[in-house]
């Protein structure tokens, strides 16, 4: 929960490193959190209806991803940052497939040891 807590902390910093561990369990946490918030709009019923169909999700959801979005991107950056990519390395992912893939690679493999032009290694603090 403190790795998730810490991404709230640095809500809109996009300079530094993040480890691995930090971003995935973000992730984690994020992932579980909106479960919950969809469960919460659909025991509220206040789903939205989308061309005919009932979603799943409502008012709490999306309030959730709009008040995640900020953080949600800055850790992103910084976990890009790690790997010595720069930040605008995330708009790979509009390349059909093989973006998604090749940021899901950058997002698993080992950060730089060491210093790097983003600055110091998170695992030596």
């Amino acid at each position: 929960m403190n790795w998730y807590l810490n991404v709230l902390r640095n809500y809109a910093v996009f300079s530094g490193r993040t480890r691995r561990k930090e971003f995935w369990m973000f992730l984690l946490f994020n992932l579980i959190f909106s479960i919950a918030a969809s469960i919460i709009d659909n025991v509220l019923g206040t789903t939205f209806t989308i061309f005919g169909n009932e979603a799943d999700f409502g008012p709490v959801y999306i309030l959730y991803c709009i008040a995640l979005f900020i953080p949600e991107l800055a850790v992103n950056v910084r976990r890009l940052h790690d790997v010595g990519k720069s930040g605008w390395w995330i708009l790979i992912c509009f390349v059909p497939i093989i973006g998604s893939v090749w940021l899901l690679v950058l997002f698993c493999t080992e950060g730089n040891a060491g210093d790097n032009a983003y600055g110091s290694d998170p695992k030596a603090e």
